[in-house]
């Protein structure tokens, strides 16, 4: 038992350090910090891969200079939730899973973006899911349950924060709510919000002075990256808050990627690098104002903890990858269920040879055992994907032949997964600029908001 013990006495001594620290450093005038929902190691270096071998490049998110493995555990749960961690990163403190902004006996919390706005500075909330979705929400928001989105949404008006952009703000006109008061667009402009709605061009044309602004690339969360990278991107609102935030104060800005978590629910690991490269693309646009602003500057990415439970490995590739082949796939597991739905629904009796071209078209599969192509079926993969068939044919609404599509070409690839939920995987936060190199060694999720919280004052 010695040997534990030991082990939690130097973690929290390297943890208090980090925190002493943080207080001995002045205060940096811009700061952004990114977090990529259900991003860990080993969905940061399986999107590396891939975009070396498509690019000739890694992530930007990988090639920051300082590091620091960081622990994600809830405080009432090994494995933690987005509420709960989304709370310990934003305000610095513990919570039971499924709680936003309050610690677990509902005392009322209070997030870095909360300080940065009471010392003066701007501050912009962006996400790719909805803007009262767990993650952003804990960053102003103040419930006993992640669930509760209508109070969610009046907390997000009540925050006064300056930038709301990305994904819409779901049940906005909840009138079963209790605490139900109007539309929640409606009442951020009469509060004096600028609404912008899906219209890029209309956010475009704002210009710094426009006041407070709430900016949504869909009613709910932006679209998948890999299913239309010419929709809405989370880059776009982290160009936009920057333009309209930037001051003699400073800013600080939150940026999530909120799907990364979605698709690795979802075992899809396609679609999960092609979120991961897209959250890196609005990395890179405020790592390119760092350094027009290198002194003034601190980017920050963390991940709120992983999901899946992804293997960069598969005993069916023994020693080698393939994971090139993940860019065979055309759609995410969503698309295709709304593309197979729709086939199933055009009046015939459906059969399996009916969805082979859909299959083929989306994943790359090749039909022909005869084929040398690294993507065709043997006889037993075919066989699994008959029987997931089978299974959705009874239930077009449940994802059995996109999920037997993935695993298949995840394995093929040389990836798996053992879970379709959280685990307690560690993830890693990176930083550059002033002030980064607290950011070193092995952290918790809370230190992030206890360090940014003397930076921001």
């Amino acid at each position: 038992m010695a040997i534990p013990k030991i082990i939690l006495s130097i973690a929290a001594f390297a943890v208090s350090a980090a925190a002493l620290a943080a207080q001995a450093a002045k205060p940096v005038k811009y700061v952004f910090l990114f977090i990529g929902d259900g991003m860990s190691i080993p969905q940061r270096m399986t999107a590396e891969e891939l975009a070396r071998i498509n690019t000739g490049k890694g992530l930007a998110i990988n090639s920051m200079p300082h590091q620091a493995l960081t622990t994600t555990r809830s405080a009432n749960s090994f494995i933690t939730d987005s509420a709960a961690s989304g709370t310990a990163i934003a305000c610095g403190s513990k919570t039971n899973n499924g709680m936003i902004g309050m610690d677990p006996k509902g005392g009322r919390l209070k997030s870095v973006a909360e300080v940065a706005r009471d010392s003066g500075r701007k501050v912009g909330i962006l996400t790719s899911v909805t803007l009262n979705h767990a993650t952003p929400a804990a960053f102003y928001g103040h419930n006993r349950s992640r669930g509760n989105y209508y109070d969610l949404g009046l907390d997000l008006v009540e925050s006064g924060f300056d930038f709301f952009g990305g994904g819409g703000i779901a049940e906005c006109d909840n009138k079963k709510a209790k605490s139900y008061k109007g539309d929640i667009y409606e009442i951020a402009e009469g509060r004096g919000y600028t609404v912008v709605r899906k219209d890029m061009k209309a956010l475009a044309a704002l210009k710094p002075g426009c006041g407070k602004v709430i900016a949504t690339g869909a009613d709910g969360a932006l679209m998948y990256n890999l299913d239309a990278p010419d929709s809405p991107r989370i880059a776009d609102f982290t160009k936009k808050a920057i333009e309209l935030l930037d001051n003699e104060r400073g800013f600080f800005i939150m940026v999530e990627g909120g799907k990364i978590d979605w698709m690795c629910h979802a075992n899809d690991a396609a679609t999960v690098m092609a979120e991961v490269a897209d959250f890196d693309n609005a990395v890179k646009v405020a790592l390119e104002f760092a350094r027009k602003n290198p002194r003034d500057t601190l980017v920050v990415v963390t991940g709120d903890h992983e999901t899946g439970g992804l293997t960069m490995g598969f005993a069916g590739t023994a020693y080698n990858s393939y994971i090139d082949r993940l860019n065979a796939q055309k759609r995410s597991r969503e698309a295709f269920n709304s593309a197979s739905k729709k086939l199933a629904g055009g009046g015939k009796d459906i059969e399996f040879e009916d969805v082979i071209p859909l299959l083929s078209e989306s994943f790359g599969f090749v039909f022909d055992e005869d084929s040398e192509s690294p993507l065709a079926l043997s006889e037993a993969e075919r066989g699994e994907l008959e029987k997931a068939f089978g299974r959705w044919k009874k239930d077009v609404s449940k994802g059995a032949l996109s999920l037997a599509a993935a695993k298949i070409l995840n394995n093929k690839a040389g990836l798996a997964w053992t879970s379709d939920a959280h685990t307690a995987l560690p993830v890693e936060t990176s930083a550059q600029g002033a002030g980064a190199e607290v950011f070193s060694g092995t952290i918790d999720n809370t230190d992030i908001a206890k360090i940014l919280k003397e930076l921001v004052r």
